[in-house]
């Protein structure tokens, strides 16, 4: 970060917060506590109204702001929700500038409007969508994110599918699906858009080739490699059924009333892609076909059971 973002920065954190000490902010923009001093000592001989007291720290004065925009409530909330989703969820240097921008918009708003929005910030938490997520599409998330950024190829190996030959792709976006996070990109080999899962790439390399992304291109229309041909029919039970009518499925094609609860039909391309969210309804839930993913179902639930069982076993 060049030191005249840094200031700008400092200058947020201090109108967000009552009170910063040197330590804390060398430690949130990984500097030393001397380089803070100076940079404070800058923002002083530039007019900058800031009082510092020994063990409290530094401040900035009441009254000083900069400009406001203007934001309503709703709009407020929804850039302040997703600057705090990017600053818990991304790597560093987009948790850095996650947190930069929602400083901005809270440093820019009306006390009154601050404060709601603030309000709203604590009271609404967004989580990512599936809890079995893959730990190892973390970097390559990071190193698709420069290459989205840069407008570079990027050459990677796939690890699935009829073939584990090498790839070279024009990125395009980057999808999160139920099962895990996508690459959306031109395939140069089959000279057609595909989608590429982040968990099945290895020996990922962003090329020093640029290209052109096409202007018309939208993520929300990223291609479908494999067609939902899969057809899942689950029945719940009636302690369940009033919350499934409501709870939002993935891939739900048809809810039907019966006697002995809920039948839901679903359309999903692979089973992995529903199951965490039957694991989710626990014994409410009885998989009538396919048989294949009741057997998995049942198998996953059984290993859940058994190291709950030895975990138990271990405390006896």
């Amino acid at each position: 970060m060049h030191r005249t973002d840094r200031l700008l920065s400092i200058l947020l954190e201090l109108k967000a917060s009552r009170w910063s000490r040197a330590a804390d902010l060398a430690d949130l923009f990984e500097v030393s506590t001397r380089t803070i001093y100076r940079d404070m000592q800058a923002l002083g001989a530039a007019g900058v109204p800031l009082t510092a007291v020994p063990g409290k720290g530094y401040s900035l004065n009441e009254g000083y702001f900069l400009p406001p925009l203007r934001f309503t409530s709703d709009e407020a909330m929804l850039l302040l929700l997703g600057s705090d989703f990017m600053a818990r969820h991304f790597e560093v240097a987009y948790r850095t500038a996650a947190r930069t921008a929602g400083l901005k918009i809270e440093a820019v708003l009306p006390e009154d409007l601050r404060e709601t929005a603030a309000a709203l910030k604590e009271s609404i938490r967004l989580a990512p969508v599936n809890v079995f997520d893959d730990p190892s599409e973390q970097a390559a998330l990071q190193t698709l994110r420069r290459a989205l950024a840069a407008t570079r190829a990027v050459r990677f190996r796939r690890t699935a599918g009829a073939s584990a030959a090498e790839q070279t792709v024009e990125p395009y976006g980057l999808v999160h699906r139920v099962d895990g996070w996508y690459l959306i990109g031109l395939d140069r080999a089959g000279a057609r858009v595909r989608s590429f899962r982040l968990a099945h790439m290895t020996d990922l390399t962003v090329l020093d080739e640029t290209f052109e992304r096409p202007a018309a291109y939208r993520t929300e229309t990223e291609p479908a490699d494999e067609p939902r041909e899969i057809v899942v029919e689950v029945l719940f039970d009636e302690a369940a059924a009033k919350w499934v009518r409501h709870a939002p499925g993935f891939f739900v094609e048809d809810r039907v009333k019966r006697p002995d609860g809920l039948l839901v039909t679903l359309r999903v391309r692979r089973e992995a892609e529903v199951l965490p969210w039957l694991l989710g309804w626990g014994a409410h839930v009885r998989v009538l076909a396919p048989a294949s993913l009741r057997r998995r179902l049942a198998a996953e639930a059984e290993k859940i059971a058994a190291r709950h069982r030895e975990e138990q076993m271990l405390l006896l």
